[in-house]
Protein backbone atom coordinates (compact mmCIF):
# COMPACT_ATOMS: atom_id res chain seq x y z
CA UNK A 1 0.00 0.00 0.00
CA UNK A 2 1.28 3.49 -1.18
CA UNK A 3 2.15 5.88 1.64
CA UNK A 4 -0.47 8.50 0.92
CA UNK A 5 -2.82 5.83 1.17
CA UNK A 6 -1.90 4.40 4.29
CA UNK A 7 -2.28 8.02 5.57
CA UNK A 8 -5.24 8.48 4.37
CA UNK A 9 -6.75 5.06 5.75
CA UNK A 10 -5.31 6.39 9.32
CA UNK A 11 -6.04 9.37 9.08
CA UNK A 12 -9.95 7.92 8.13
CA UNK A 13 -9.87 5.38 10.94
CA UNK A 14 -9.06 8.19 14.04
CA UNK A 15 -11.25 10.48 12.39
CA UNK A 16 -14.04 7.53 13.35
CA UNK A 17 -12.67 6.45 16.58
CA UNK A 18 -13.24 10.29 17.20
CA UNK A 19 -16.66 10.68 16.21
CA UNK A 20 -17.44 7.16 17.62
CA UNK A 21 -16.07 8.93 21.40
CA UNK A 22 -17.93 11.91 20.74
CA UNK A 23 -21.19 10.18 20.61
CA UNK A 24 -20.63 7.87 23.14
CA UNK A 25 -19.50 10.97 25.57
CA UNK A 26 -23.32 12.61 24.52
CA UNK A 27 -25.13 9.57 24.96
CA UNK A 28 -23.65 9.22 28.84
CA UNK A 29 -24.69 12.60 28.91
CA UNK A 30 -28.14 11.89 28.22
CA UNK A 31 -28.09 8.64 30.29
CA UNK A 32 -26.51 10.51 33.27
CA UNK A 33 -29.24 12.92 33.15
CA UNK A 34 -32.26 10.37 33.03
CA UNK A 35 -30.49 8.50 35.85
CA UNK A 36 -30.43 5.37 33.85
CA UNK A 37 -28.10 3.73 35.73
CA UNK A 38 -27.90 0.31 33.37
CA UNK A 39 -26.98 2.21 30.37
CA UNK A 40 -24.58 4.51 32.05
CA UNK A 41 -22.43 1.30 32.53
CA UNK A 42 -22.69 -0.04 29.58
CA UNK A 43 -21.44 3.28 27.68
CA UNK A 44 -18.79 3.96 30.68
CA UNK A 45 -17.72 0.72 29.18
CA UNK A 46 -17.90 1.44 25.53
CA UNK A 47 -16.30 4.67 26.49
CA UNK A 48 -13.65 2.78 28.20
CA UNK A 49 -12.74 0.71 25.17
CA UNK A 50 -12.79 3.33 22.94
CA UNK A 51 -10.52 5.09 24.81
Amino acid sequence: MSSNRLQSVQKAEEAHRQNIQKSVKHRLEVARSKGDENLIRQLEAEQAYYS
